[in-house]
């Protein structure tokens, strides 16, 4: 069988693909698709996930960079991994100042290329837990593929806070070239309505740290009312979508405006009240816990972690999308991060040695799946 499916899947590489919004990589100078010219039929998985790389431990984010190179963080390790030919992995880095302690750590990878860059390639951003905060910081990538190091850091940002949950960690380069972030309550619910607290928020950011000059609050808090979002993704026309826990009753999927209230803990879910921000799709916590998520051809796919399920939703316009489709559902797992692969195909990665699944062999396993309408 995985014969047959390797063949397929190196057929939809020289298919004309579907459209990928990019998730982490490179900043577009505006949005993918913005033209209207590109084929954005929604996508779904067309054939059964092969595994392209396996041994992981507690794996958090995928980052292919364009250069082909693929790096992948593991939380608990807090070393950045790269995947080499053939399904083997070799370490690129650690991140020194990572402290682990249950749901924090080494969390989400972006990239910014920059010629300027020690190395004349780009930057390496990391969010990670130290012992009293989480933070941003960069490190200029060098080497080429398959020999990738991460050179010295530079701190980004600092004082968001921590604790052994709801750390938040997704970061994202967004088509406007800033760089975007999920923080979490840290474990403290009015952080989330605390305009002075980074707790709970979905920040945005310029490279090096600063507030962009039309930020709304004139801080680096982009949107608020957040438990624990962990996914972040943009559609064809720069619409931002993010993926959010929820505490007992609804997980969520909402679309991101700037200065925008998603109400936690004041309200959870589709609660109807106009002070706040309804999310767009919303589950049911056993069927979801969402993490990553990412976009192609319009269509949203999220990792889910409690769930053990990949969900697809296409969108339908500029603030709507249909009934959500789910996918693998208990075959692999938890799933904790999902992005565009190869031509025609996306990757996600388990996460069952984190302390909270059962491990399979060769967990934590990198998959591929081929993708078409």
């Amino acid at each position: 069988m995985s014969a047959a499916l390797l063949v397929l899947a190196l057929a939809a590489c020289s298919a004309e693909a579907p459209r990928a919004t990019p998730r982490t990589s490179t900043p577009a100078p505006s949005a993918p698709g913005a033209t209207g010219t590109a084929d954005l039929t929604p996508v779904h998985p067309v054939a059964e996930p092969v595994v392209i790389a396996s041994g992981l431990q507690a794996p958090w984010s995928i980052l292919r960079l364009p250069g082909g190179a693929t790096l992948i963080s593991e939380r608990d390790t807090t070393r950045v991994r790269e995947l080499l030919p053939g399904g083997s992995l070799r370490v690129a880095g650690t991140i020194e100042a990572a402290q682990p302690n249950g749901e924090g750590g080494l969390l989400g990878l972006a990239f910014l290329a920059d010629e300027a860059a020690p190395g004349g390639a780009g930057w390496v951003y990391a969010y990670f837990s130290t012992a009293t905060d989480n933070r941003i910081e960069r490190m200029p990538l060098a080497g080429s593929p398959g020999s990738h190091t991460l050179g010295a850091p530079t701190l980004v940002l600092d004082s968001i806070p921590r604790a052994g949950n709801h750390n938040g960690g997704r970061i994202a380069f967004g088509p406007d070239g800033l760089l975007y972030a999920t923080a979490g309550d840290a474990g403290d619910p009015a952080n989330a309505q605390d305009l002075g607290s980074l707790g709970g928020k979905i920040l945005r950011l310029t490279p090096t740290g600063g507030v962009p000059e039309d930020n709304p609050f004139s801080t680096v808090v982009y949107s608020f009312g957040h438990r624990n979002p962990q996914g972040l993704a943009w559609d064809s026309r720069g619409q931002l979508w993010a993926s959010e826990f929820g505490q007992n009753t609804w997980d969520e999927l909402n679309r991101i405006v700037p200065g925008g209230n998603f109400g936690w803990p004041l309200v959870e879910g589709q609660a109807g009240d106009e002070a706040y921000i309804d999310p767009q799709q919303q589950w049911s916590t056993d069927q979801a816990s969402p993490s990553g998520i990412t976009i192609v051809n319009d269509t949203i796919f999220m990792a889910s972690l409690r769930g053990q399920r990949l969900w697809s939703i296409p969108i339908t316009g500029p603030s709507s999308t249909t009934e959500p489709t789910e996918w693998f559902v208990q075959d692999y797992g938890r799933l904790r991060d999902v992005v565009s692969g190869p031509a025609g195909t996306l990757w996600f990665v388990s996460n069952n040695t984190d302390g909270r699944g059962s491990p399979a062999a060769g967990d934590d396993r990198l998959f591929q799946v081929v993708v078409g309408p």
